[in-house]
């Protein structure tokens, strides 16, 4: 840190739950350091919140080890043109958020720079290609970890790491109150209400949609009255499961929501969520759900077939609990009836609901530690020291 200037940090984020993650940072750090200044890559949140956006984070959405390969060239020349401007701007301290494909390959010339380097979201080194965290530590100066149990495989490598805990925890409320979810959503007190999130980018609802949505006609004709809300993160994903609605669930009214994930599932009985995030903000809002995931068949096959994947669960809250509390199904499992199916046992096992309940309370718990003030520490400090 220089006294000619303000603090400056480089961010980039993908996706949206970067962005909310990189806007409630930048929040942090301003409220420490007033003068600070933001620039890299950033969605609608981050911009608000007074990041400068050289590309938005949306351009970083892509989903899977073969599927990348369409988008290489492009995601290649940004990248390139991204490492350009921070080596011109030399930010203080550079923050990869999430999007570790992207930001793993950027920060190795930054660190090489003398620019330090901060990853914050552990990629899942724990589950699939742990030889990532070894390599980690050759360029990066700290790694910011939203779940407790990943800074332990970054000690073994002598890589500072800091759990934060996760923003979602401090953010949503220990005692969700669902009677108001429903009044804000117009659904009936008394209501069976599903929530159904396919997922936030387009190919993963190309992937689910069709499933999740034959999953609710299955489900409303077996419980009339059933309502059914869809948040959706975006037009073009909106767009694309209004046309899985038609094509499976003629006859079944899905409402169709812009946002609003966490009200809809605070209003929610159950819930059928895509791999991610999601999983997590359903947990803290304390919904029972059924976790479904679908890669292209080419990485399956090759995660499957060179044993890649590591962990035993795919799904969030499974693996805070460090057992399967919620079912998950991946690949050719995601069928509308074997989903239907599970939805339909937590709606007929108040008791199961009544236990998950509090096994999410407690896990949202230990989540709740203030983690973008913890992490607008850690950062400081990284930055305090390259000053001394």
């Amino acid at each position: 840190m220089t006294a000619a200037r303000p603090l400056t940090i480089g961010l980039v984020a993908g996706e949206t739950s970067g962005d909310n993650l990189g806007a409630a940072l930048i929040r942090a750090l301003r409220a420490r350091v007033p003068e600070l200044r933001c620039a890299g890559i950033a969605g609608p949140a981050m911009v608000a919140a007074g990041c400068a956006a050289w590309a938005p984070a949306s351009e970083l959405a892509v989903l899977g080890l073969f599927e990348v390969l369409g988008e290489l060239p492009r995601l290649l020349a940004l990248r390139r043109d991204v490492r350009r401007r921070f080596l011109e701007l030399r930010p203080d301290v550079f923050v990869g958020i999430d999007a570790p494909e992207f930001n793993l390959g950027l920060a190795p010339a930054l660190h090489a720079a003398g620019i330090r380097t901060v990853q914050y979201v552990s990629p899942q080194v724990w589950a699939w290609r742990p030889g990532r965290a070894r390599r980690m530590a050759e360029f990066l100066d700290l790694v910011l970890c939203l779940l407790p149990f990943e800074t332990g495989v970054y000690a073994q490598h002598g890589l500072p790491a800091v759990f934060t805990g996760h923003p979602l925890a401090d953010e949503l409320p220990l005692e969700p109150d669902r009677a108001a979810a429903r009044a804000a959503l117009g659904l009936p007190a008394a209501a069976t209400v599903l929530a159904v999130l396919p997922g936030s980018r387009e190919v993963e609802v190309a992937r689910l949609g069709d499933a999740f949505a034959g999953a609710a006609a299955w489900l409303a004709a077996r419980r009339p009255g059933l309502c059914v809300v869809a948040p959706m993160a975006s037009a073009a994903t909106r767009a694309r499961f209004t046309r899985c609605v038609a094509a499976q669930a003629p006859g079944v009214e899905v409402r169709l929501l812009d946002g609003q994930s966490r009200v809809a599932l605070t209003a929610a009985d159950v819930a059928l969520v895509a791999s991610g995030t999601a999983t997590l903000e359903a947990l803290l809002c304390r919904r029972p759900m059924v976790v479904a995931y679908r890669l292209g068949r080419p990485t399956a096959l090759l995660l499957r077939g060179c044993g890649l994947m590591q962990a035993p669960y795919f799904a969030q809250p499974n693996l805070l609990a460090g057992e399967r509390i919620v079912p998950e199904l991946a690949q050719q499992e995601v069928e509308p009836e074997r989903l239907g199916a599970e939805l339909e046992r937590w709606l007929a096992e108040p008791a199961r609901v009544a236990a998950l309940a509090q096994r999410f309370g407690e896990l949202h718990q230990q989540l709740r530690h203030g983690a973008s003030e913890r992490a607008a520490e850690a950062i400081l400090a990284l930055a305090r020291g390259a000053a001394a």
